[in-house]
């Protein structure tokens, strides 16, 4: 948390407290949303992502708690607060108009002129691609006209901060990825401060400066996005994160900062300070694995290199997701060039090696045997 006062903090939350049939569903002791920035809120379904979302947005009373605009308290029911802000949700809440109508929606909830609307909305249906609809009926529109309909009206009031609720959960996925990466661009061109809830690990990536993961209505793990996928605190957090290799290990010995420790099926190289007995999980990023049909050469930086079996080889978008059983399960993504040039398939005996520094330690509690 930064300190009170902190003009880089638009929006603070303190002691946030949401309860639903008597039980606690959001517990927020403190979180700090930056101006200009991107907050992504990720977590599985039930998580409480959209318990905050809707409370930091002024839609949902806690039970105890409060929070601060620009520094101050947000009274009066939260009516001047609401003023400042925008929300988009999963599904379009659209009126019976047009295009045209629904953009100009909330610039006339908030008293702006004839002539202001009809300047201001043209330039908002043709960042978000849909000049050419301006006169078309919202009930004829597919479900990513739609959206981009609701981003228009949300964006078109200029807020000092925007919400979003999962907006393109329920698009297809080039739809969805058209959609995400105009979302991206006006982000960055308005310098909208966001908070996003998605369960979407790309989408969050895209579109975030900081993640914060949400579990059982708290918040395990937030920093910058790069910290979080590449250092999570804990093996919900790698799982969640898309750490797909997460190895119980024991500490053999360790010398001038690397350590090796002992895993199911083999041992592996490490960076860290730890002693002999001490007890980790060893996370390794799918993308940080090198699969190759031939043993490194000396002097490779690779200090971890395991032959092993193809077990599974599955497409996912640009890359293919490939298991190799090295006596423990390793997953790299590899392009589909590498998978052609190298005839990747199942059954096949492969190199797969990664570096030390390529590998997350996070210590666990108690020692191993030993």
């Amino acid at each position: 948390m930064n300190p009170a006062g902190d003009p880089n903090v638009l929006l603070q939350a303190e002691d946030l407290l949401v309860r639903r049939g008597g039980v606690t569903v959001l517990d927020i002791p403190t979180l700090d949303v930056f101006s200009g920035q991107v907050l992504a809120l990720i977590g599985p379904n039930g998580a409480g992502k959209s318990t905050l979302l809707l409370t930091l947005a002024g839609l949902l009373k806690p039970a105890r708690g409060s929070l601060l605009f620009r520094g101050e308290r947000i009274g009066n029911g939260g009516f001047d607060y609401r003023r400042h802000i925008a929300m988009v949700f999963q599904e379009p809440l659209l009126f019976d108009a047009t295009v045209f109508e629904n953009v100009a929606a909330g610039l006339r909830i908030r008293g702006v002129g004839r002539a202001e609307i009809v300047r201001t909305v043209p330039e908002y249906l043709e960042r978000f691609g849909i000049a050419h609809l301006v006169k078309r009926s919202a009930r004829k529109l597919s479900g990513g006209e739609a959206q981009r309909t609701s981003l228009a009206r949300a964006f078109v009031t200029k807020p000092e901060i925007v919400f979003l609720d999962e907006p393109f959960s329920s698009l297809d996925p080039p739809t969805r990825d058209a959609l995400t990466g105009d979302l991206e661009r006006i982000l960055r061109e308005t310098h909208t401060t966001a908070v996003a809830s998605t369960h979407d690990q790309t989408e969050a990536l895209r579109l975030g400066d900081r993640l914060a993961v949400v579990n059982g209505g708290r918040i395990v793990q937030i920093g910058p996005a790069a910290e979080v996928m590449n250092r999570p605190i804990d093996e919900f957090v790698a799982s969640f994160v898309g750490v797909e290799t997460v190895l119980p290990g024991c500490v053999l010995r360790s010398s001038d900062g690397v350590f090796t420790a002992a895993v199911e099926g083999g041992e592996i190289q490490a960076v860290g300070h730890l002693r002999p007995g001490e007890r980790v999980l060893c996370c390794i990023r799918p993308e940080h694995v090198t699969i190759s049909t031939n043993t490194p050469p000396p002097g490779t930086s690779a200090r971890n290199a395991f032959p092993g079996t193809i077990r599974k080889v599955a497409p996912l978008g640009l890359f293919h997701r490939v298991r190799v059983d090295c006596g423990f399960d390793l997953v790299a993504y590899v392009t589909r060039q590498s998978i052609e040039e190298l005839s990747l398939e199942e059954g096949k005996t492969v190199m797969a090696s990664f570096k030390a520094t390529a590998v997350h330690v996070i210590p666990r509690s108690g020692a191993g045997p030993g």
